[in-house]
Order: structure tokens, then C-alpha cells, then sequence
């Protein structure tokens, strides 16, 4: 096959590739009503992301705070008595 027929078919390909991505974003549901405007529009994405940020921070205190038990407690049984 020449060059430039390969080079067309997976042009080709990616011109399919990339309009069924299109169209299967066309068919999902997004976490906002299109007819809204501006930050509105943002809303349940903003919460979401505050609830995440929340929780990961909650964790990191929680792990932080096991991992400085444990060191105290290994601290004491290593050291001797």
C-alpha cells in the first residue's frame, strides 16, 4: 500500500473514532440543565468537588493521626523498659 493511502485510511479512522466519541457524549447525562447560565450551571459540579475535597482531608487526619498513635506505641515497645 502507498503512503499516502495508509496515511488517508487511518486519517480515516480517526475521523470515525472521533464522531462516535461525539455522539456517545451527545447521549450522556450531565450533572447540569444545559438551559442554565453562568456559575448555576456549575453548581451540583462545585458541591461535589467540595464534598470530595472534604473527605479526602477528613481521611488524610485520620490516617495522620493512626500513623502518629502507632509510631508512639512501636516508640514505647522498641525502647525498652
Amino acid at each position: 500500500m502507498p503512503r499516502r493511502l495508509q496515511f488517508r485510511n487511518k486519517m480515516m479512522k480517526v475521523g470515525k473514532y472521533l464522531g462516535e466519541v461525539r455522539g456517545e457524549l451527545r447521549k450522556a447525562t450531565w450533572p447540569w440543565d444545559p438551559k442554565e447560565k453562568g456559575i448555576k450551571r456549575y453548581k451540583q459540579l462545585i458541591d461535589s468537588t467540595i464534598v470530595v475535597l472534604i473527605a479526602m482531608i477528613l481521611l488524610g487526619a485520620f490516617v495522620a493521626t493512626i500513623d502518629f498513635a502507632m509510631r508512639q506505641v512501636m516508640t514505647f515497645l522498641t525502647s525498652g523498659f
